[in-house]
């Protein structure tokens, strides 16, 4: 540190002038004036560098060795008492022999590029006072032996490769008072005998990688001022004796492992302190208010600690504070005005804790202030327009706080030296200014996520300083032009510093100019996804030769992708997903050598996938599903090692899948669905044993289902669905332990199902449509094996009697029904004609009997009722009293007797009369998600709310996107999603439901969803669309991880959960989710945190105010898909 060079520079000089005028007292002693040269001669004669030759001119044995350069003698000119050769630039060794000049009192070799050990003979050297060798590249241990050098006052060896402990030696180096070991890679713990060392002024021992706690014995050092051991790895809390030592003006302990809280009346205590960093440890408790006594304290950092409770109001009597650093920590509370009495201050740092409030008008006042960071906080009101006539500014930080109202008009006018901006994730709203453009120094800009309105600054283009501009995610718009252009993108070419630019999810409404080419060659990103661009991808795009990422999706961008997009030499990430693009995929693609991402999903592309693809080496994610491409899979994509993702779903791909497939040992996800690929699974895809996702559903492949498939032992969901496989199914497949979703329905597989590992927990949703399966399901649904025959005429003998039984039993059954029926005239009974013929024939007198007489009925008139073959089953009775009953039931009927999906409460049959209407569904044993939620009795971790709310995604995926006509449910929270006894979610209750013509985006209605969870347009205009469900899925998932209902009373005033959950992003996310998920150990819980702040994230983007910018439930089920993933692999690490 720079006080501890001053402090050593400071001895050094002291010494020398002692040393010139001390006089020899042993002559007889005094070593031979040859041998003192021979040494130094020797000692250069071992250095491989002397950088300007300074030594190898000078240190010559004809002149006399006390006018060599670094060399001083006593008066008598016979003894070398100083050696200083610091910053010389030499490369060399130190040499036992320096022993031999006895009469050294400063050796000071700093700086320099000495290496290897120091020798154990310094410590023969027992006149030295200075012995300086910081900066050097010395290597072993610290020899106790220098414990012998009982005059030293400083020793320094900081900032080499010293490793071992700390001697316990030192301790006896009693007239010490600089004492520097920084900057090594020192272990073990410090030893308590350095307390003995009673002048020490300066115990530097910082950046290494010392252990356990501080010694209480450090209180006995009343003469320190400076103690510095930050980035170590110490532990426990600090001992209180240190407080008691006065004369500390500084105290780093900052990056290590401390506990504990502040002492009380540590004001009183450290008078003299100037310097106190504690940030970076475990530190709990408050700020004691006497802390606010040091009044020569001018630098205090707290950051990363856990300190508690509001901030003293006493905090404005530091006078002399320059820099409050408190950030990530837990400090609640208001901003006490008293922080304008702070006339000093440079920086003021609280960003990331839970303080509230309005900011106050007095932060006004600290005219010297360059930094105010206030991000991640609670903070609410508008932007102080005192704040922006602080002129010193130079950084504003109050991204992700609850503030709103209009930006002042003044902003930029009275802050001229202002670099950095950031009002990002807020509530802020009306126009930017466009005094914005006076801040001339500005080089970062940040406001997206809030809700600015009106079109985009074109003054913007004057802040020529301009490196980072995100306006993404608001609602700007664009200047009406003739041409339709964006034209805010032409003023930004005058920024040539420009690397980053966020425009996206916006309105902006218009097309990207051809001035793009002449936006900085710095860009390095370019984002506007969602702002409904429309037109093509100008040519000119190839000129931004540095662009790394470029990110279009979600627009109306047309025509064909430009192949001058080959020129971006440098570019990892293109995502043009879910546009209109057209033509084929240029080849041009494929001089893009470090591309990583490239998505092309949801276009219009034709023709093939480009043979030279096998060039982009670097390529880890390759989405291009949901087009036209028509070519074969070309070989050069099983050579790419490094995919972790390759998704070609929804195309007209053909050819068979080839044994190379088994080289993409990386690959986490293959989805080939919906294509027309022939031929057999190869057995090679066993090799894939990282892989996650695995679908090859629709498609012609045939043969059997190979058995190395069981090493995917990673494999969590598998989709064979709807080809043409046979044989039986694989008992290999009971190895993957942790495959949780399966789907081999209409095949033409046959034999017994296993019954091993996870097949437990499959339903026969799992194996519809083969040919002969049979086995144990979840749902006994699927028919036993029956025992092996041993003749066949045994067989065709038991199938006739089989026949005539039916046959039989089928005359039986209709006389019995036309007896029963003219018995019951006066309330004919009938089975619902929306019913087709392979659902399950259940009359009014079964009801009766199956539920006791309606006996035990919960409130929404569901009755548990077990049938006389043993089934099991919900009956739910509507209520023809209450208006909309029937017109409900219709709805419920047309929506559940023809959808198929093991997510989706399945529907067993219906009965009516014109007095009766019921439905007669699947039984769920565990009720209803609401239950489990708020339950005392009932508990949800983590992994089954993903698992339930992906269940509840890929339910309404199917609705909106897989079924033949899009299904709206209309009524989507908590109560209407049930769980089986393995809390697999089921979507129910589509009383409401919308099925939506084929044409029709959306539907008007009348009947409404419930109060919270209704998407705006739904509730104001009577708009149903699946963008409606999505909204109401996006509220549903952030009160399944925080336990809050949106109806819940915090949210009666101003304050919704979307808002709530929106100020919590990214880094206050554990404050806000249900504690019951909290119980985790620290290094889970970073996890937790990570994945809950993707979680809630995703969340916003499914409940976005306008229906257009909502993402859809595929991107839902992707994204859901991914955050589990990752849990899960933490998990099993």
């Amino acid at each position: 540190m720079e006080k501890t060079g001053l402090l050593v520079s400071f001895v050094v000089t002291a010494l020398f002038v002692y040393s010139c005028s001390c006089m020899a007292r042993v002559a007889a002693s005094s070593p031979n004036v040859t041998d003192q040269k021979s040494v130094l001669l020797a000692f250069k004669a071992r250095m491989t560098l002397d950088s300007d030759n300074i030594l190898a001119n000078n240190w010559i044995s004809e002149s006399s060795f006390c006018n060599w350069i670094g060399v001083s003698c006593d008066n008598f000119g016979r003894r070398i008492t100083v050696l200083n050769l610091s910053s010389m630039g030499i490369v060399g060794t130190i040499e036992p022999q320096l022993s031999n000049l006895s009469f050294l009192t400063v050796l000071d070799l700093s700086n320099n590029n000495f290496q290897g050990h120091l020798p154990y003979e310094l410590g023969h050297l027992h006149r030295l006072k200075v012995l300086n060798l910081g900066q050097n590249q010395l290597e072993g241990v610290i020899p106790a032996s220098l414990s012998e050098c009982r005059e030293l006052e400083a020793l320094s060896l900081s900032n080499n490769k010293l490793s071992g402990v700390v001697p316990t030696e030192l301790g006896t180096l009693t007239k010490l008072r600089l004492l520097s070991l920084a900057g090594n890679i020192l272990t073990g713990t410090i030893p308590p005998s350095i307390g003995n060392l009673s002048f020490l002024e300066t115990f530097d021992l910082s950046s290494n990688n010392l252990e356990g706690s501080i010694p209480n014995e450090l209180g006995n050092l009343l003469s320190l001022k400076e103690l510095i051991f930050f980035e170590n790895h110490l532990t426990g809390s600090i001992p209180s004796s240190i407080f008691d030592i006065s004369s500390l003006k500084g105290i780093w302990l900052a990056n290590n492992s401390i506990s504990g809280s502040l002492p009380m009346d540590i004001g009183r205590l450290l008078p003299n302190l100037v310097y106190l960093d504690l940030g970076g440890n475990q530190l709990s408790g408050g700020i004691p208010s006497s802390g606010c006594q040091c009044s020569k304290l001018r630098y205090l950092s707290l950051s990363k600690n856990k300190f508690t409770g509001a901030l003293p109001e006493e905090i404005g009597n530091l006078s002399s504070l320059e820099g409050l650093y408190l950030r990530y920590n837990s400090f609640t509370g208001m901003i006490p005005p008293s922080v304008g009495n702070l006339s000093n201050l440079l920086v003021l740092e609280l960003e990331h804790n839970n303080m509230m409030g309005v900011i106050p008008e007095e932060v006004g006042r600290l005219q010297n202030l360059q930094i105010l960071s206030l991000s991640f906080n609670n903070f609410m009101g508008s932007v102080s327009e005192q704040i922006l006539n602080i002129s010193s500014l130079q950084v504003i930080s109050f991204t992700h706080n609850l503030l709103s109202g209009y930006v002042p008009t003044t902003l930029g006018l009275l802050v001229p030296n202002l670099k950095e901006l950031y009002l990002d994730t807020n509530n802020l709203s009306g126009p930017i200014p466009n005094s914005i453009s006076n801040a001339s120094q500005l080089r970062a800009v940040d406001m997206g996520n809030n809700f600015f309105t009106g079109p985009v600054p074109t003054s913007l283009g004057n802040l020529q300083n301009l490196r980072i501009l995100n306006i993404g995610d608001n609602q700007l718009t664009n200047h009406a032009t003739r041409s339709g252009e964006i034209t805010f993108l032409t003023t930004l070419t005058s920024c040539r510093n420009l690397e980053y630019l966020i425009i996206g999810e916006n309105q902006l409404n218009g097309i990207l100019p051809n001035s793009i080419a002449n936006l900085s060659n710095s860009l390095q990103i370019f984002m506007g996804d969602m702002c409904q661009i429309k037109g093509g991808i100008p040519e000119e795009v190839g000129n931004l030769s540095n662009l790394i990422t470029f990110e279009f999706f979600g627009n109306e961008i047309g025509e064909t992708i430009p192949s001058t997009i080959g020129r971006l030499g440098k570019l990892q990430r293109l995502d043009l997903r879910y546009n209109s693009i057209q033509g084929s995929i240029p080849n041009d693609l494929c001089s893009l050598v470090r591309l990583g991402e490239l998505n092309l999903e949801g276009n219009k592309l034709s023709g093939q996938i480009p043979k030279c693809m096998g060039n982009l080496s670097d390529l880890y994610r390759l989405n291009i599903g949901f087009n036209l491409l028509t070519s074969e899979i070309p070989s050069s994509l099983w050579a790419l090692k490094s995919l972790l993702v390759l998704n070609l779903t929804h195309n007209s791909l053909h050819g068979n899948l080839p044994l190379e497939l088994g080289n993409l040992n990386s690959l986490e996800e293959l989805d080939l669905s919906w294509n027309q690929l022939i031929g057999s699974i190869p057995y090679t895809i066993g090799n894939l044993q990282r892989l996650n996702h695995l679908s090859l559903s629709r498609n012609q492949l045939h043969g059997s289902i190979p058995q190395p498939l069981g090493n995917l032992i990673s494999l969590e969901s598998m989709d064979l669905s709807y080809n043409s496989l046979s044989g039986e199914i694989p008992t290999s497949l009971e190895k993957l332990l942790l495959l949780n979703c399966l789907n081999l329905s209409y095949n033409r597989l046959q034999g017994e199902i296993p019954n091993g590992g996870p097949f437990a927990n499959f339903t026969v949703q799992s194996f519809l449509g083969n040919e002969a399966l049979c086995g144990v399901s979840k749902d006994h649904q699927i028919p036993a094996c029956a025992k092996p025959r041993t003749n066949s005429h045994q067989l065709e003998h038991v199938l006739l009697i089989v026949l005539a039984f039916a046959f039989i039993t089928f005359l039986v059954s209709c006389s019995l029904l036309v007896k029963y029926g003219m018995k019951q005239a006066h309330a004919p009974l009938e089975v619902d004609p929306s019913a087709p013929a392979t659902h399950k024939t259940i009359t009014y007198k079964e009801i009766l009997q199956a539920t006791t007489n309606f006996h035990g009925a919960n409130i929404l008139e569901v009755y548990k009722a077990t049938l006389t073959d043993g089934m099991i089953v919900a009956v739910k009775v509507l209520n023809l009293q209450l208006e909309g009953t029937l017109e409900s039931f219709r709805a419920e009927c047309r929506v559940l007797l023809n959808v198929r999906h093991r997510n989706l409460v399945k529907l067993i049959t219906t009965c009516s009369n014109y007095n009766f209407r019921a439905l007669v569904m699947q039984f769920m044993p565990n009720g209803s998600l609401e239950k489990w939620l708020y339950s005392d009795n009932h508990s949800l971790d983590l992994l089954q709310r993903i698992n339930i709310m992906r269940d509840v995604a890929l339910a309404l995926e199917y609705l909106h996107h897989h079924y033949s006509e899009p299904v709206v449910h209309c009524d989507l929270k908590p109560s209407n999603v049930l769980l089986d006894e393995e809390l697999v979610a089921h979507v129910g209750d589509f009383g409401i439901a919308k099925i939506l013509a084929t044409d029709k985006s959306a539907v008007q209605t009348q009947t409404l969803g419930s109060i919270g969870y209704i998407a705006p347009e739904y509730g104001s205009e009577g708009k149903a669309s699946t963008s409606s469900d999505v909204y109401s899925y996006g509220i549903m998932l952030m009160e399944i991880f925080t336990r809050k209902k949106p109806t819940d009373t915090m949210f009666a005033g101003e304050l919704s959960l979307k808002q709530w959950v929106k100020a919590s992003l990214p880094n206050a996310v554990m404050d806000i989710v249900d504690t019951d998920l909290l119980n985790r150990s620290e290094n889970d819980m970073m996890v937790i945190q990570h994945g809950l702040s993707s979680i809630m994230e995703l969340a916003l983007d499914c409940s976005r105010e306008s229906p257009d910018q909502r993402i859809n439930m595929k991107q839902v089920v992707v994204r859901l898909t991914e955050i589990k993933t990752q849990f899960v692999n933490h998990g099993n690490a």
